[in-house]
Protein backbone atom coordinates (compact mmCIF):
# COMPACT_ATOMS: atom_id res chain seq x y z
CA UNK A 1 0.00 0.00 0.00
CA UNK A 2 1.05 3.73 -0.75
CA UNK A 3 2.29 6.08 1.66
CA UNK A 4 0.34 9.31 2.42
CA UNK A 5 2.93 11.17 0.21
CA UNK A 6 3.18 8.55 -2.36
CA UNK A 7 -1.04 8.26 -2.36
CA UNK A 8 -1.02 12.42 -2.95
CA UNK A 9 1.14 12.01 -5.74
CA UNK A 10 -0.46 8.89 -7.60
CA UNK A 11 -3.46 11.38 -7.27
CA UNK A 12 -2.14 14.63 -8.14
CA UNK A 13 -0.25 13.15 -11.15
CA UNK A 14 3.26 13.86 -10.07
CA UNK A 15 1.85 17.81 -8.58
CA UNK A 16 2.44 19.66 -5.83
CA UNK A 17 -0.43 19.44 -3.14
CA UNK A 18 -0.40 22.86 -2.21
CA UNK A 19 -0.42 23.80 -6.21
CA UNK A 20 -4.06 22.58 -6.73
CA UNK A 21 -3.84 22.45 -10.22
CA UNK A 22 -7.02 20.95 -12.43
CA UNK A 23 -5.46 17.78 -13.09
CA UNK A 24 -4.93 17.48 -9.12
CA UNK A 25 -8.58 18.59 -8.15
CA UNK A 26 -9.77 16.03 -10.99
CA UNK A 27 -8.42 13.14 -9.88
CA UNK A 28 -9.00 13.93 -6.14
CA UNK A 29 -12.75 14.65 -6.94
CA UNK A 30 -13.60 11.60 -9.23
CA UNK A 31 -15.78 9.95 -6.00
CA UNK A 32 -17.93 12.58 -4.79
CA UNK A 33 -17.38 13.60 -0.62
CA UNK A 34 -19.88 11.79 1.89
CA UNK A 35 -21.95 14.08 3.52
CA UNK A 36 -24.49 13.83 6.34
CA UNK A 37 -26.94 15.92 7.74
CA UNK A 38 -27.08 17.94 10.86
CA UNK A 39 -30.04 16.35 12.57
CA UNK A 40 -31.69 19.39 13.44
CA UNK A 41 -32.12 21.41 10.62
CA UNK A 42 -30.99 18.55 7.81
CA UNK A 43 -28.59 20.67 6.20
CA UNK A 44 -25.62 19.02 4.78
CA UNK A 45 -21.88 18.74 5.81
CA UNK A 46 -18.88 17.09 3.71
CA UNK A 47 -18.26 14.27 6.55
CA UNK A 48 -14.49 15.41 6.75
CA UNK A 49 -13.34 18.34 8.11
CA UNK A 50 -10.19 20.68 9.61
CA UNK A 51 -9.42 20.88 13.68
CA UNK A 52 -7.60 24.14 13.91
CA UNK A 53 -5.93 23.28 17.48
CA UNK A 54 -2.26 21.96 18.34
CA UNK A 55 0.01 22.17 14.71
CA UNK A 56 -2.43 24.56 13.00
CA UNK A 57 -2.46 27.08 16.04
CA UNK A 58 1.52 26.61 16.35
CA UNK A 59 1.80 27.81 12.93
CA UNK A 60 -1.26 30.60 12.84
CA UNK A 61 1.07 31.59 16.14
CA UNK A 62 4.04 31.91 13.60
CA UNK A 63 2.34 34.23 11.52
CA UNK A 64 2.72 31.95 8.89
CA UNK A 65 0.30 32.65 6.12
CA UNK A 66 1.15 31.28 3.42
CA UNK A 67 1.15 27.33 4.96
CA UNK A 68 -2.42 28.72 6.96
CA UNK A 69 -3.76 29.72 3.52
CA UNK A 70 -2.38 26.65 1.72
CA UNK A 71 -4.23 24.26 4.26
CA UNK A 72 -7.55 26.54 4.00
CA UNK A 73 -7.33 26.52 0.20
CA UNK A 74 -7.16 22.43 -0.10
CA UNK A 75 -9.85 22.24 2.78
CA UNK A 76 -12.76 24.22 0.12
CA UNK A 77 -11.06 23.21 -3.11
CA UNK A 78 -10.67 19.35 -1.95
CA UNK A 79 -15.03 19.81 -1.10
CA UNK A 80 -14.65 20.20 2.36
CA UNK A 81 -16.15 23.14 4.31
CA UNK A 82 -16.15 22.73 8.20
CA UNK A 83 -13.38 24.58 10.08
CA UNK A 84 -13.53 23.69 13.99
CA UNK A 85 -11.48 26.60 16.16
CA UNK A 86 -11.58 27.81 19.64
CA UNK A 87 -11.65 31.39 21.19
CA UNK A 88 -8.88 29.51 23.19
CA UNK A 89 -6.43 28.31 20.54
CA UNK A 90 -4.16 31.26 20.71
CA UNK A 91 -4.25 32.79 16.86
CA UNK A 92 -5.80 29.98 15.26
CA UNK A 93 -9.33 32.32 15.66
CA UNK A 94 -7.63 35.49 14.28
CA UNK A 95 -5.03 34.07 11.36
CA UNK A 96 -7.46 31.67 10.00
CA UNK A 97 -9.92 34.80 9.74
CA UNK A 98 -7.73 36.88 8.36
CA UNK A 99 -6.16 34.25 5.66
CA UNK A 100 -9.80 33.32 4.71
CA UNK A 101 -11.08 37.10 4.04
CA UNK A 102 -7.85 37.86 2.24
CA UNK A 103 -8.11 35.16 -0.13
CA UNK A 104 -11.52 35.11 -0.75
CA UNK A 105 -12.35 31.58 0.40
CA UNK A 106 -14.18 32.59 3.82
CA UNK A 107 -18.23 32.34 2.21
CA UNK A 108 -17.19 28.60 1.69
CA UNK A 109 -15.77 27.79 4.80
CA UNK A 110 -18.48 26.28 7.81
CA UNK A 111 -17.29 28.43 11.16
CA UNK A 112 -17.18 26.65 14.03
CA UNK A 113 -15.65 28.09 17.35
CA UNK A 114 -15.39 27.40 21.10
CA UNK A 115 -16.07 30.17 23.87
CA UNK A 116 -15.33 29.27 27.83
CA UNK A 117 -14.61 31.77 30.30
CA UNK A 118 -15.83 29.53 33.16
CA UNK A 119 -12.15 28.25 34.40
CA UNK A 120 -10.78 27.08 31.08
CA UNK A 121 -10.02 22.66 30.82
CA UNK A 122 -12.32 20.99 32.75
CA UNK A 123 -14.83 23.81 33.24
CA UNK A 124 -14.34 23.57 36.85
CA UNK A 125 -13.48 26.88 37.70
CA UNK A 126 -17.27 28.05 38.77
CA UNK A 127 -19.95 29.75 37.20
CA UNK A 128 -18.84 32.25 34.32
CA UNK A 129 -19.12 35.94 34.29
CA UNK A 130 -21.84 36.48 31.55
CA UNK A 131 -20.60 39.54 30.76
CA UNK A 132 -17.03 38.18 29.80
CA UNK A 133 -18.96 35.63 27.93
CA UNK A 134 -20.57 37.99 25.41
CA UNK A 135 -17.46 39.71 25.23
CA UNK A 136 -15.78 36.36 24.10
CA UNK A 137 -18.44 35.80 21.91
CA UNK A 138 -17.94 39.23 19.93
CA UNK A 139 -14.17 39.02 19.79
CA UNK A 140 -14.36 35.77 17.71
CA UNK A 141 -16.84 37.52 15.53
CA UNK A 142 -14.37 40.11 15.09
CA UNK A 143 -11.76 37.61 15.28
CA UNK A 144 -13.00 35.27 12.73
CA UNK A 145 -14.33 38.82 10.17
CA UNK A 146 -17.71 37.17 9.92
CA UNK A 147 -21.37 38.51 10.92
CA UNK A 148 -22.79 35.35 11.20
CA UNK A 149 -21.10 32.34 12.91
CA UNK A 150 -22.41 28.68 11.81
CA UNK A 151 -21.76 27.09 15.05
CA UNK A 152 -20.43 27.65 18.25
CA UNK A 153 -20.09 25.06 21.27
CA UNK A 154 -19.43 25.62 24.82
CA UNK A 155 -15.46 24.27 25.48
CA UNK A 156 -14.97 21.82 27.67
CA UNK A 157 -17.92 21.85 30.12
CA UNK A 158 -17.72 25.10 30.97
CA UNK A 159 -20.67 26.05 33.06
CA UNK A 160 -23.50 24.89 30.54
CA UNK A 161 -26.50 26.84 32.15
CA UNK A 162 -24.38 29.85 31.88
CA UNK A 163 -22.58 29.88 28.65
CA UNK A 164 -25.47 27.83 27.17
CA UNK A 165 -28.09 30.70 27.65
CA UNK A 166 -25.58 33.48 26.26
CA UNK A 167 -25.16 30.97 23.20
CA UNK A 168 -29.08 31.14 23.08
CA UNK A 169 -29.25 34.85 23.01
CA UNK A 170 -26.91 35.07 20.08
CA UNK A 171 -28.95 32.49 18.19
CA UNK A 172 -32.01 33.96 18.67
CA UNK A 173 -30.56 37.15 16.90
CA UNK A 174 -29.96 35.36 14.09
CA UNK A 175 -26.22 35.82 14.61
CA UNK A 176 -25.18 32.14 15.09
CA UNK A 177 -27.13 29.13 13.28
CA UNK A 178 -26.26 26.62 15.89
CA UNK A 179 -25.10 26.19 19.11
CA UNK A 180 -23.64 22.87 21.19
CA UNK A 181 -20.99 21.97 24.13
CA UNK A 182 -17.68 19.59 23.57
CA UNK A 183 -15.30 17.69 25.89
CA UNK A 184 -12.31 15.89 25.25
CA UNK A 185 -12.35 14.38 28.71
CA UNK A 186 -13.38 10.91 29.37
CA UNK A 187 -14.25 11.63 32.98
CA UNK A 188 -16.82 14.60 31.55
CA UNK A 189 -18.66 12.04 29.74
CA UNK A 190 -21.40 12.13 31.99
CA UNK A 191 -21.74 15.31 32.27
CA UNK A 192 -21.98 15.91 28.76
CA UNK A 193 -24.88 13.57 28.52
CA UNK A 194 -26.84 15.36 30.96
CA UNK A 195 -26.78 18.62 29.17
CA UNK A 196 -27.59 16.36 25.87
CA UNK A 197 -30.68 14.94 27.82
CA UNK A 198 -31.64 18.58 29.31
CA UNK A 199 -30.48 21.48 27.06
CA UNK A 200 -31.72 22.37 23.29
CA UNK A 201 -28.26 21.74 21.78
CA UNK A 202 -27.59 21.39 17.99
CA UNK A 203 -24.40 19.72 18.07
CA UNK A 204 -21.55 18.01 20.45
CA UNK A 205 -18.09 17.72 20.37
CA UNK A 206 -16.05 14.62 21.40
CA UNK A 207 -13.00 12.93 20.90
CA UNK A 208 -13.19 9.52 18.82
CA UNK A 209 -10.30 7.70 17.71
CA UNK A 210 -10.20 3.46 16.60
CA UNK A 211 -8.26 3.12 20.09
CA UNK A 212 -10.33 5.36 22.02
CA UNK A 213 -14.35 4.17 21.42
CA UNK A 214 -15.14 5.32 24.55
CA UNK A 215 -18.05 7.37 23.14
CA UNK A 216 -20.36 4.37 21.42
CA UNK A 217 -21.33 3.06 24.72
CA UNK A 218 -23.33 6.04 25.82
CA UNK A 219 -22.88 8.83 24.13
CA UNK A 220 -23.48 8.12 20.41
CA UNK A 221 -26.41 6.42 21.21
CA UNK A 222 -27.70 9.21 22.86
CA UNK A 223 -26.97 12.12 19.78
CA UNK A 224 -28.87 9.41 17.27
CA UNK A 225 -31.90 9.53 19.84
CA UNK A 226 -31.60 13.15 20.58
CA UNK A 227 -31.03 14.50 16.92
CA UNK A 228 -27.68 15.77 17.90
CA UNK A 229 -24.84 16.35 15.37
CA UNK A 230 -21.67 14.93 16.20
CA UNK A 231 -17.66 16.63 15.67
CA UNK A 232 -15.36 14.12 16.20
CA UNK A 233 -11.85 15.63 17.44
CA UNK A 234 -8.69 13.86 18.01
CA UNK A 235 -9.52 11.06 14.92
CA UNK A 236 -5.59 9.64 15.29
CA UNK A 237 -5.95 9.46 18.80
CA UNK A 238 -3.81 12.92 19.43
CA UNK A 239 -0.42 11.58 18.09
CA UNK A 240 -0.84 8.19 19.70
CA UNK A 241 -1.98 6.16 16.77
CA UNK A 242 1.31 7.24 14.75
CA UNK A 243 3.50 6.43 17.14
CA UNK A 244 1.90 2.66 17.65
CA UNK A 245 1.68 2.63 13.13
CA UNK A 246 5.53 3.63 12.91
CA UNK A 247 6.40 2.07 9.49
CA UNK A 248 3.65 -0.57 8.93
CA UNK A 249 2.00 -0.44 5.92
CA UNK A 250 -1.17 0.07 5.53
CA UNK A 251 -2.92 -3.82 5.15
CA UNK A 252 -4.09 -4.36 1.73
CA UNK A 253 -7.48 -5.03 2.69
CA UNK A 254 -8.03 -1.54 3.46
CA UNK A 255 -8.55 -1.24 -0.63
CA UNK A 256 -11.78 -2.94 -0.09
CA UNK A 257 -13.35 -0.03 1.58
CA UNK A 258 -11.34 2.60 -0.51
CA UNK A 259 -8.57 3.75 2.32
CA UNK A 260 -4.99 4.32 0.90
CA UNK A 261 -3.55 5.89 3.36
CA UNK A 262 -3.33 5.08 7.71
CA UNK A 263 -4.96 8.26 8.18
CA UNK A 264 -7.81 7.27 5.61
CA UNK A 265 -8.35 4.14 7.47
CA UNK A 266 -8.31 6.07 10.60
CA UNK A 267 -10.88 8.26 9.58
CA UNK A 268 -13.26 5.67 7.54
CA UNK A 269 -13.23 4.04 10.82
CA UNK A 270 -14.56 7.41 13.14
CA UNK A 271 -16.95 7.62 10.25
CA UNK A 272 -18.64 4.39 9.92
CA UNK A 273 -20.43 5.04 13.22
CA UNK A 274 -23.59 6.44 11.82
CA UNK A 275 -23.88 9.22 14.96
CA UNK A 276 -20.66 10.91 13.64
CA UNK A 277 -21.53 14.00 11.03
CA UNK A 278 -17.98 14.93 10.48
CA UNK A 279 -14.15 14.51 11.66
CA UNK A 280 -12.17 17.27 12.45
CA UNK A 281 -8.29 16.05 12.08
CA UNK A 282 -6.07 18.95 12.79
CA UNK A 283 -2.98 19.41 10.00
CA UNK A 284 -0.87 22.61 9.37
CA UNK A 285 -0.07 20.51 6.24
CA UNK A 286 -1.78 21.00 3.15
CA UNK A 287 -0.92 17.68 1.40
CA UNK A 288 -2.30 15.91 5.09
CA UNK A 289 -5.17 17.98 4.37
CA UNK A 290 -5.80 16.15 1.06
CA UNK A 291 -5.11 12.57 1.99
CA UNK A 292 -7.58 13.29 4.87
CA UNK A 293 -10.13 14.48 2.56
CA UNK A 294 -9.53 11.09 0.51
CA UNK A 295 -11.02 9.33 4.18
CA UNK A 296 -14.62 10.78 3.26
CA UNK A 297 -14.57 9.34 -0.22
CA UNK A 298 -15.60 5.98 -1.62
CA UNK A 299 -16.85 3.27 0.51
CA UNK A 300 -17.00 2.89 4.64
CA UNK A 301 -15.89 -0.30 6.43
CA UNK A 302 -18.60 -2.77 6.89
CA UNK A 303 -18.69 -3.86 10.55
CA UNK A 304 -16.54 -6.78 9.51
CA UNK A 305 -14.16 -4.26 8.32
CA UNK A 306 -14.56 -2.31 11.63
CA UNK A 307 -13.91 -5.14 14.12
CA UNK A 308 -11.04 -6.18 11.93
CA UNK A 309 -9.52 -2.41 12.31
CA UNK A 310 -9.78 -3.30 16.09
CA UNK A 311 -8.32 -6.72 16.16
CA UNK A 312 -5.65 -4.72 14.39
CA UNK A 313 -4.74 -1.85 16.38
CA UNK A 314 -5.12 -4.14 19.77
CA UNK A 315 -1.90 -5.76 18.35
CA UNK A 316 -0.08 -2.74 17.70
CA UNK A 317 2.24 -1.97 20.61
CA UNK A 318 1.24 0.78 22.77
CA UNK A 319 2.32 4.15 22.07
Amino acid sequence: MLTRRDWLRVTAGASAAIGLDHDFLAALQAQPLITRSIPSSGERLPVIGLGGANTFSETAGREEFGQIGSVLRALVDGGAIVFDTAAGYGASEEVSGRVAQEAGIADRIFWATKMNVAGGRGGGGGRADVAAARAQVERSFQRLRRPVIDVINVHNMGDPPTQLGVLREFKQAGRIRYLGITTTSENQYGQLAEVMRNEPIDFIGIDYAVDNRGPEEVIFPLALERRIAVLVYLPFGRSRMWARIGSRPVPDWAAEFDAHTWAQLMLKFVLAHPAVTVATPGTSDAEHMLDNIGGGRGRLPTPEHVQRMIRLVESLPSA
